[in-house]
Formats: C-alpha cells, structure tokens, sequence
C-alpha cells in the first residue's frame, strides 16, 4: 500500500479539523497568567497565557475586546474562555479568546452586571430623571474619604477655578463593609438639611473589590433619590461603576469632577472682559450715529433762524387760504347758477303759469282732476280754478269727443 504524502498547508488543515470538531476544545476554560500582553492598531490583543509548566499563544479580537469591563496587562491572572484551534498559516495552535475575567472577581462581575441590568429596567439610569446642575454653586458637598487624595484633588481643583464655592467635605469609608452605608447617610444627611448645592461622591481608581462600595444597590438608590444634583466621580477613565450610571453626571476623576462642578474664573473673567468690550463698542457706534443725527439737525435752516422758518409756513398757511377762498367762491357760484337754472326749468312747468295765460283746472267733488266730459255727470257740481280765484259750477250739459 502506497504511503500518502501530504503538503505542510494539508497536514495543519487536518489537524484543524480535528481539534474543531472535539467538543472540549470547542468551548474551553483556561486560567492562566497574561505574558507579552499587546494591542496592535487594529483592535485586536494578541497575548501569552502561562503558568508554571506551560504557555500558550491566545488572540482576542476586536469585537470581543471591546466587551472588557476592565483593562488587561502582563502579569494579571485571568480566567479565558474560547476555543483551540490550528491558525494553518503557522502550523500552530492558540486560544481564540470569546471572554475574558479576572480570577477571583468573576463573581463580582456577575453581580456587576446583574444589577446594573435590573436597575437600568427600572429606569434608575434614564437621562429624563437626571438633574440639571447649578451654574454657580455657592456650597459643594465632597463625599469621600477625608484621607485619600481624592478630596484633595477636588479642593484643590475648585479652589484654583472658583474660590467663590464653599466646600464641605464629608469624611466617609469608601471601602470595605461599612462603606456603602456610610455613603449613603451623608447622602440623606445632604438632602435633609439642604447642607450644598451640588453633591460630588466617589474616590481614586482600584481594583474591582475597591470600587464595589459604588456598585451597591444601597448606593445607587440613595444617588438616585437626590434631591441635590450628585457628580459621580468613581476612579480612573476606564472604572464605570453603578454609581456612575445613576448619578447626574459622572465625572472621569475627582479632579475632573471639581472641574466639571464650577466654571473657570479666568473664563468668566475673560466674558465679562469680551462683553464689557463688545457694549462699549456698542455704545460708542450709539453715541456716534446719534452725534451725526444731531448734527444734521442742527445744520437745518429752522434750527439757525427758526423765525425765519415760521415765515415761511406763514407764507404758506396765506397761500392755502386764498385757495381755499377762491376754491369756496367757485364753488358757491356754480352752485347759485344751478339753482337759478333749477329755478326757471321749474316756473315754466308751474301750473299757475298755464293759468294765467287763460286756461282753467277743473275738478269733481272728490277732487280729482276733470280730463274728460265722461268723468262728471249731468248735474253734478265741479270746481273751476282760474289764474285768479275759482267757480263752484253745476253741469248742464257736456259734449263728449
């Protein structure tokens, strides 16, 4: 029987089809220590995972990367979940990295997530309930630790930007059992006595187990339920506690938090500077358009011999009133010479002058107007009008055409 040859690229190929189809290497749990830790451009980490016998190479990429809720280095013992594989190229086999936790606090980090899940259902961290905060805050709580460097770093901070703000520093645990209730009296404390206008709470950066006083239910309720805007100031950039999630804003640092809290005095100073500067150019252009303004009046005629211009107007109200005189006059003789020939139109219609050239007006005893012989009777009496006087007549006789 002939032997078979194979290629390199087909034996590695083999191999990683077996090792893809054992179930055990297809979802592993590895612990081991992080060695030659490094994050290239690309997003994606390319490690050494070691213990005291053996080391193995693992990659974890981008996406999968971007799911830490912490920051890996060399040295930091982990706990990997993935799969075995051959990367045929090379011809050897590594750990394709799905996830990753630090060893000891992986139940620390269930709870991290459990809670924050049931809190942000709850809507403890909807932006509609956060708290605007004071522009100028008269009086600014600090609740930490009156021994860490902390509280020194946010006096520090809001003295040199506004000493105008009074800080209160309220000295608590912020590690350990006792913290979480600690932090949550001097938060009640505050509200209750409305002690500041502006709550900053947290302290400097650790491991998890240091920071879980501000992943406390507790905690995060009571921030939650600050009537005082509260500035989260938990740690170090990459840190994100519950705390952070809930409070009105959250700060990358103490530091940070005190700048955020109150604005800059050398900003402020240097506003006022431009607006003082902008309003008196502004007046100076008012003061100047109203300067012209009153030089052109002045220079009118009627402001250098205002007698001289009354004058004038005299001139002309004389003016006015002749026309309007002669416009009156005109007028008045059309209006005359209307009426005269209104007048003569209406006498030569007028029934007298019929009259008086000879004619008479006959009428009945009813007084209607006689036109016709049939419209009196034999007999009947009628009343005859002349120029001058009437005849009361009786009829005897008519002649009908």
């Amino acid at each position: 029987m002939e032997e078979r040859i194979y290629s390199v690229g087909e034996l590695n190929n083999y191999i990683k089809n077996l090792l893809d189809s054992d179930p055990v290497l297809g979802r592993v749990c590895v612990r081991g220590e992080l060695s030659n830790y490094k994050m290239y451009p690309s997003g994606h980490h390319y490690f050494t995972l070691k213990d005291r016998e053996s080391a193995m190479r693992c990659v974890l990429f981008r996406g999968e990367a971007s799911r830490l809720r912490f920051r890996p280095e060399s040295g930091m013992s982990v706990i990997c979940t993935g799969r075995v594989t051959v990367y045929p190229r090379d011809g050897a086999y590594q750990l394709y990295v799905s996830a990753m936790t630090p060893e000891g606090v992986g139940d620390l980090y269930l709870a991290y997530e459990q809670l924050k899940a049931r809190l942000q259902k709850e809507g403890l961290f909807d932006r509609e309930h956060k708290v605007p905060l004071p522009d100028f805050p008269d009086r600014i709580a600090v609740i930490t630790s009156g021994a860490g460097a902390a509280v020194r770093d946010v006096i520090r901070v809001l003295g040199k930007r506004w000493p105008l703000s009074r800080v209160l520093v309220m000295p608590v645990r912020v590690q350990g059992a006792e913290a979480p209730a600690e932090i949550v009296g001097a938060l009640r404390y505050a509200n209750r006595y409305r002690v500041a206008d502006l709550i900053i709470t947290g302290r400097g950066g650790g491991s998890l187990e240091d920071l879980w006083a501000f992943n406390d239910e507790r905690v995060a309720r009571a921030i939650y339920d600050s009537e005082i805007p509260v500035i989260s100031a938990v740690g170090h950039e990459p840190d994100v506690t519950i705390a952070d999630f809930v409070a009105d804003l959250r700060a990358a640092t103490p530091s940070n938090a005190g700048e955020l809290a109150v604005p800059d005095r050398q900003e402020i100073a240097q506003q006022l500077h431009t607006a003082g500067v902008r309003t008196r150019k502004a007046l100076e252009r008012q003061m100047t358009a109203l300067a012209q303004r009153l030089e052109e009046l002045a220079s009118r005629p009627v402001m250098a011999s205002p007698t001289a211009f009354l004058d004038s107007r005299r001139q002309d109200v004389d003016g006015y009133g002749r026309r309007l005189t002669a416009a009156a006059e005109k007028l008045l003789g059309d209006k005359r010479e209307k009426y005269v020939r209104l007048a003569a139109s209406l006498d030569a219609l007028s029934p007298l002058k019929v009259l008086a050239r000879g004619y008479s007006m006959a009428a009945d005893e009813s007084g209607r107007i006689v036109t016709d012989a049939g419209q009196v009777d034999i007999g009947s009496g009628i009343d005859v009008t002349l120029a001058r006087g009437a005849l009361r007549c009786r009829v005897e006789d008519k002649t009908e055409v």
